[in-house]
């Protein structure tokens, strides 16, 4: 009984870490109604739906010949991120968690 509580408790707990995360990260702009939106328009960290990497990966991988590595890296990297940079190549500016993650041996880790 004790454990079946503690575990409810735990469960709260993190959905509501869950939802105060969420909140942070998203901007909120308020409509005239008073609804809010998230705002998506904008270019950077959190600018993109987990749904739209692969839409973006595709984007950014389509001219490189090595493309089942940079889409397997570059979906990574924006499931993490959020972001990925405008064009093919560079920008990652950007993107500075796509830009600063890098491999062990301290290499770039997103295309």
């Amino acid at each position: 009984m004790v454990m079946a509580k503690l575990l409810i408790v735990f469960v709260i707990t993190l959905l509501a870490i869950s939802m105060a995360d969420y909140k942070v990260l998203a901007k909120e702009t308020e409509h005239a109604e008073g609804e809010y939106h998230l705002d998506r328009a904008s270019k950077g960290p959190g600018s993109l739906r987990t749904s739209q990497c692969p839409g973006q990966c595709t984007r950014r991988c389509s001219q490189t010949q090595y493309h089942k590595p940079c889409m397997f890296f570059c979906q990574k990297c924006c499931m993490k991120c959020l972001c990925v940079p405008s064009g093919f190549y560079g920008n990652k500016g950007e993107c500075p968690c796509y830009n600063n993650w890098k491999t062990k041996r301290g290499g770039p880790k997103c295309p």
